[in-house]
């Protein structure tokens, strides 16, 4: 068996994982979706996020910090996060192309 990492993919877009940030979708796309764990609990021993924001983020370089966040809400469940986030991306470029 190969010990290459399978990416994790949602919708087929891409899924990445960095400490309590978790970026949906492509650099080398016009938007991304970024969403950061801000709170977490305790659910019948397993660690939860129970607080999470959600960005929609333009990928441009030459657009900084705030300026590049189109859309922002929080969410309560990783569930809830996911799904608001696939919806945003998908929206957001398809009126791009």
């Amino acid at each position: 068996m190969s010990n290459k990492s399978i990416p994790l993919e949602y919708k087929g877009r891409p899924l990445r994982r960095k400490d309590d940030f978790i970026y949906y979708g492509s650099m080398s796309d016009p938007y991304i979706v970024m969403i950061q764990v801000l709170e977490k609990g305790n659910n019948k021993d397993l660690e939860t996020a129970t607080n999470l924001s959600v960005q929609l983020q333009l990928t441009d370089n030459n657009i900084k910090g705030r300026d590049a966040i189109v859309k922002r809400s929080n969410k309560s469940s990783l569930y809830a996060a996911i799904d608001v986030a696939s919806i945003w991306l998908e929206r957001a470029l398809s009126k791009h192309n």
